[in-house]
């Protein structure tokens, strides 16, 4: 009986360390986020298009 309750123990910390760094995770992507958009805002001018899309808006040249 011992060794399971040492075992649900340790499950629940390791539950716990993983929602942490999950959190963690979170935190420092929301912030990069928003440090992209802050400096987006200054810039003049933004990316036009992706390359994948920009093939089917223009015809071949001859």
């Amino acid at each position: 009986m011992f060794e399971y309750e040492m075992h649900q123990l340790r499950a629940a910390d390791l539950t716990r360390e993983a929602d942490r760094r999950r959190l963690l995770r979170e935190a420092r992507e929301a912030k990069a986020a928003r440090a992209e958009r802050r400096s987006a805002r200054h810039e003049t001018e933004g990316r036009v298009s992706t390359g994948a899309r920009r093939r089917s808006r223009f015809t071949r040249a001859a």
